[in-house]
């Protein structure tokens, strides 16, 4: 029995050749290493059946596993990263949207006042944001009762005096980050919480976690993560965009605009503070829309990897290193891996999630992720990198079921990144290279679309299962996709042979 409504027409070719942008629940989070869930979807469809198992041992945004679910397979995702578990979490067992709402009105009615009161203005005006040049503010920004148009005024004396009565507030409900010199996301490990948030700021998210703290589990997670999912805007590394075309002018005939964090703990000079309040109304908002008008049925997902021979569990949900998790999975019992592993040193997901692990409470394993850090201090180099790949490898190897696939989302600029892909067929006995084929990003993605540099597909690299002298036929599924090939990419990984 599904535990959602089936999707009534199976996703085709064309669905993820040209991909959608993110929207609804895909587009509610921030996560960088989201891929396109029609090629998920369609990759699941054809290559599992209903009841199987589908894998994810590096589960990122765990957009995958309401696909899983969406479709009747059962579902086991891992990752290092607490984030990512608290995402699948949600995205697995959501609240409706009546419930998510009246919450909503509650916490307004509780500290909405006292969150604003921190902005108050010497007219009496709530401050939507304030424009700052270095240490010193120069505009303030008020949204008027009526109208389109901001109310720009100069800073007065209780401005100065309100920001400056929470300078050196130290949050109680969220831990200080943990950073290593890591000059590619511009941090280093003497950096805190009061680098990236105004004392106003951390006092006021205080506020919120307070008030969300007393909730079902279920509507906690939601709400704790609107809570992450609009901290980049709560901090100080939204930039002020000037003199764009379409900008609106401020006083000293500049036209200014308001940017967001992309990624990275930039901290421009010029750059806006933002009312707290109005971050988390605003992105609240935004996920009452997705969320459905019914709680969907609740189903059980399990933390522990040894429990996958229990059939009451739909989910399992692993915050382990992959390799760890693995070895207690029983041998034979996974019918499909699709996973997006770190690509090389290309994204460092762990370390960019830091500030949201920190307002979510959790601790985070840094030393056994499998990655390659620029932070020197961590020894994350890309022969480690490799030799950590290809352990994965073999033990997703001995868990996949015969004639079972993996389908692995990866590019990579360098041939040294690519090693222990083609060496897998050298050191499994099973696991055989079967085919590829470019996988477009959706459409809008800032980072990609604005990075120089920045790649705009990535490969779905194809194995499988195979028994010796067994006679292989490749399904029509992966014939049918365009540009499929059956030789492995280029050594930097931008062509096909």
């Amino acid at each position: 029995m599904s535990l959602f409504p089936t999707p009534t027409t199976p996703t085709s070719v064309a669905d993820f050749v040209t991909p959608k942008t993110y929207t609804g629940l895909a587009g509610f989070h921030k996560y960088w290493g989201k891929k396109p869930t029609e090629s998920l979807s369609y990759l699941i469809e054809n290559c599992t059946s209903e009841g199987d198992i589908v894998m994810d041992p590096f589960l990122g945004s765990g957009l995958i596993s309401r696909e899983c679910l969406l479709r009747n397979r059962r579902f086991i995702g891992i990752d290092i990263n607490p984030f990512s578990i608290e995402h699948a979490s949600f995205l697995l067992n959501l609240p409706s949207r009546k419930e998510y709402y009246q919450a909503l009105i509650e916490i307004e009615n509780l500290v909405a006042e006292k969150i604003n009161n921190t902005y108050l203005t010497s007219g009496g005006e709530i401050a939507s944001h304030y424009l700052w040049e270095g240490k010193k503010i120069v505009f303030v920004w008020i949204i008027p009762k009526t109208g389109r148009n901001r109310i720009e005024i100069e800073p007065s004396e209780l401005d100065i005096k309100s920001y400056s009565s929470y300078k050196d507030y130290r949050p109680k409900h969220f831990r200080n980050f943990s950073f290593f010199t890591n000059s590619r996301i511009n941090v280093k490990p003497t950096m805190t919480v009061s680098d990236i948030f105004t004392g106003r700021a951390m006092r006021n998210i205080d506020l919120l976690i307070e008030a969300i703290s007393g909730y079902p589990p279920h509507l906690k997670r939601a709400l704790l993560l609107t809570l992450t999912s609009s901290a980049g805007q709560m901090s100080n590394m939204v930039f002020a965009i000037k003199n764009r075309s379409n900008g609106k002018r401020n006083r000293n005939g500049d036209k200014i605009e308001v940017g967001s964090w992309v990624i990275g703990f930039w901290l421009p000079d010029t750059h806006f503070e933002i009312n707290v309040w109005n971050c988390f109304k605003n992105r609240a908002n935004k996920l009452l829309k997705a969320l459905p008008d019914q709680r969907e049925t609740v189903f059980t997902v399990s933390n522990d990897p040894a429990s996958l021979d229990a059939s009451d569990y739909n989910a399992w949900l692993i915050n382990l290193d992959c390799r760890t998790a693995l070895r207690e999975i029983p041998s034979q019992t996974v019918s499909f891996v699709c996973t997006d592993p770190p690509h090389s040193d290309r994204i460092p997901y762990l370390e960019l999630s830091e500030l949201w692990n920190s307002l979510l409470g959790h601790t985070v394993d840094f030393e056994r992720e499998i990655v390659v850090s620029n932070a020197k201090e961590r020894q994350k180099s890309k022969s480690n990198y490799n030799s950590d790949m290809t352990e994965f490898f073999m033990e997703t190897s001995r868990v996949l079921k015969p004639h079972g696939y993996i389908a692995l989302y990866f590019n990579a600029r360098d041939e040294e990144s690519w090693q222990y892909l083609k060496c897998i067929e050298n050191t499994s006995d099973s696991l055989k290279f079967v085919g590829c084929f470019p996988m477009a990003y959706s459409a809008t993605s800032v980072v990609q679309d604005n990075r120089k540099g920045a790649m705009k597909s990535d490969y779905v690299i194809v194995y499988q299962k195979q028994q010796t002298n067994c006679r292989y036929q490749l399904p029509k599924a992966f014939a049918s996709i365009p540009s499929w090939s059956s030789q492995f990419p280029e050594k930097n990984g931008s062509t096909l042979k």
